[in-house]
């Protein structure tokens, strides 16, 4: 057979033969090394989303921690809701200064984050709206007093509505409450310390702690949890233990969360943390479950109250269930306006702070209280 011949043969039969198979299935060599991209549950520096943080001398006694964010324009006063921090409106804070001429100005409430008070067991509702009005006036002393636009969620939203209704902002030119509404907040703290014995006591590092609260999805957005969830917690002595804890299902003491099967399908999704190295225990900052003496208090007339006060007001939800009838009646004679946003659970600020910072950016242009940056529009109307 002629060479010619023969490679006219092997190209007959060439075209005959099956293709290659694509990587990933059954007849070509396996990659090595690992087949998915390991989520990274490490810390985020609260640097890359506020311009400052400081701590603000109130009162002899009182030092609030503060994180700011913007230059120029009306103040956006942002108030976390309990067990919290100023770190939750991270992500929020730089979204919204870069659509609207703003600034934010994010506290660690009585009690929370970095902020040293004295009587940090008092978290009444009369008592926190008492130190916004005093952060207030203590930051913008050597100022014109700008326009603050309050933003509260949860025990936040309540705590700006009872700082509003006080005229403890006299310079208040707005205000906006996130997913708190006076009935189904009461009806939820029946479930509550249920709620809180559920939760691991102690985690063995930062890393499992942000997996936890990510993987439970109690905030859904893994940047936001990178930034804000140090400031939930605090450093534990290496020999203290938690005692008498009721993890949830599926939860181990150390926050780690075990799925059915999820090793013998050869998961490669793990801990950022080294197992290896010798890591920081991490417990909750604040003890929650002893703060029920004011839970009541916090929301207890709340629909009224924030009916009541005489500025333009927003009430974004997660789900329009929450609402009220004596909020449902408000809303229907337009004496507020409401945006009901989706994927989001009751931390809306976190799970999506890019819709959130849209809702108010749009708030704040409706009632000509700024101006957009970035050609920035409305992109949805304001019911």
């Amino acid at each position: 057979m002629s060479s010619l011949e023969r490679k006219l043969l092997m190209k007959s039969l060439g075209s005959t033969l099956p293709p290659m198979p694509p990587p990933g299935v059954p007849g070509r060599k396996k990659r090595k090394g690992p087949q998915s991209r390991r989520k990274d549950y490490s810390l985020l520096p609260w640097s890359d989303y506020f311009s400052s943080a400081k701590d603000l001398k109130v009162d002899d006694d009182d030092i609030f921690h503060i994180y700011e964010c913007g230059s120029e324009g009306p103040v956006v006063f942002m108030i976390h809701g309990g067990g919290f921090s100023g770190l939750t409106w991270a992500v929020l804070s730089a979204t919204l200064t870069k659509l609207v001429k703003c600034r934010t100005l994010a506290v660690d409430v009585r009690g929370h984050g970095n902020t040293k008070t004295s009587e940090e067991d008092d978290i009444s509702a009369d008592r926190l709206a008492r130190d916004i009005g005093k952060i207030v006036s203590t930051r913008y002393k050597d100022e014109t007093a700008p326009p603050i636009i309050l933003v509260g969620h949860s025990m936040g939203g309540a705590i700006a509505i009872h700082s509003a209704v006080k005229n403890l902002v006299p310079s208040l030119a707005g205000m906006v409450v996130i997913d708190v509404v006076e009935g189904s907040a009461l009806e939820a703290l029946q479930s509550m310390q249920s709620f809180l014995k559920g939760r691991p006591k102690q985690f063995q590092s930062i890393e499992y702690a942000i997996e936890w609260v990510t993987r439970t999805g109690q905030i859904k957005n893994l940047e936001s949890a990178r930034v804000s969830m140090i400031g939930q917690l605090q450093p534990m002595d290496q020999n203290e233990m938690a005692e008498g804890s009721s993890p949830e299902a599926g939860t181990s003491m150390d926050g780690t969360i075990t799925e059915e099967g999820e090793e013998a399908a050869g998961e490669t999704e793990n801990h950022a943390a080294d197992t290896e190295t010798v890591q920081q225990p991490y417990t909750w900052r604040v003890d929650l479950s002893k703060t029920e003496p004011y839970w009541k208090g916090w929301f207890q007339g709340m629909s009224n109250l924030f009916l009541s006060v005489p500025v333009p007001k927003m009430l974004l939800l997660a789900g329009v269930d929450r609402l009220d009838k004596d909020l449902a009646i408000g809303h229907m004679q337009g004496k507020f306006q409401m945006q009901v946003l989706s994927n989001c659970g009751h931390t809306m600020q976190e799970d999506q702070p890019q819709k959130v910072a849209e809702a108010i950016a749009t708030f704040l242009l409706r009632h000509k209280m700024t101006e957009a940056l970035s050609g920035f529009e409305r992109l949805f109307p304001s019911c």
